[in-house]
């Protein structure tokens, strides 16, 4: 596929139809992929739109531009350039506190937003040593095994799903797997969570060591007006993978009673991106611009 010099390709999954479409981010080193038995189930009922963020997947990894504006501009962007006029978007992790910094900002059409195991909008309370010793957790095959293992996972994957998340975090560009880490999961966006309008659901793992039942009841759950919260028994941080069938049910449950509702088209300025023109490649990539 060629790059065009002044903009950034993102790989999407579109399938199916109905509607409102699911619009799936995935987490710091995720792909597109980690969605894959979410949308599956999910399909016929649903339009389902997975995307592979900048620097992961088959999408483009350019040098820089992974800041949560960025990272939400280009979902924006992607929106935009598929003409949806009623949409839900999924984020999890640092793909839920992206779909957070989108949400407020309350694009047209926006129906709905589910978050799961999502970071916080305020910044990770981690240490900084911690955090540079995360950007070295994707280095190698067996450090990404020893990291879903301990802290990731609670609960042993398949065989396969094991190998795709290998295979999605050793491919991540370098500078997406220091940015999430090291400045992205700092930056402080709990003003604009506040702004959020829509019926949000927040799903979270009973055993996340990542972002825990109880920091999202903290920092979450205090500042979404209309968020209600679900905690999967037993389950961590990488959901889509351990419990894709509960999480499944989840969204439908969600989802489903928005499918009647009309689209809310909100006369804001943040309402819509100026900027270059948005290419279609072939339905599989989209160029956005940098």
């Amino acid at each position: 596929m060629n790059t065009l010099s002044n903009t950034v390709k993102l790989h999407v999954e579109d399938l199916g139809n109905g509607a409102p479409a699911l619009v799936f981010l995935h987490y710091w080193g995720g792909s597109s992929r980690t969605w894959r038995h979410v949308v599956q189930r999910l399909r016929p009922g649903f339009r389902t739109i997975a995307v592979d963020q900048r620097g992961w997947g088959q999408s483009d990894k350019p040098p820089g531009g992974y800041t949560l504006a960025a990272l939400a501009d280009d979902a924006q962007h992607l929106i935009e350039s598929l003409g949806l006029d009623h949409y839900i978007l999924v984020g999890h992790s640092m793909g839920g506190k992206v779909a957070q910094l989108l949400a407020s900002r309350r694009p047209a059409g926006l129906a709905g937003l589910v978050l799961v195991a999502p970071s916080p909008p305020s910044p990770m309370s981690v240490p900084l040593a911690v955090r540079q010793d995360m950007v070295k957790a994707y280095d190698s095959r067996e450090s990404i095994l020893a990291t879903v293992r301990q802290v990731l996972a609670a609960n042993p994957l398949q065989p396969d799903d094991l190998e795709t998340v290998v295979q999605d975090s050793l491919q991540g560009a370098p500078a997406a797997k220091v940015a999430w880490p090291l400045a992205a999961s700092q930056e402080d966006i709990g003003a604009q969570a506040a702004r959020i309008r829509v019926p949000t659901l927040v799903i979270s793992g009973e055993k996340d060591q990542v972002d825990p039942p109880a920091v999202l009841q903290r920092e979450l759950m205090t500042r979404i007006p209309q968020a209600t919260l679900h905690i999967l028994p037993g389950v961590g941080h990488l959901s889509p993978l351990e419990a894709p069938g509960d999480l499944s049910d989840l969204i439908r449950g969600f989802a489903t009673p928005l499918a009647a509702a009309m689209p809310t088209q909100l006369e804001t300025p943040e309402g819509s991106l100026a900027g270059g023109s948005v290419i279609a490649d072939t339905g599989e990539h989209v160029a956005l611009p940098r």
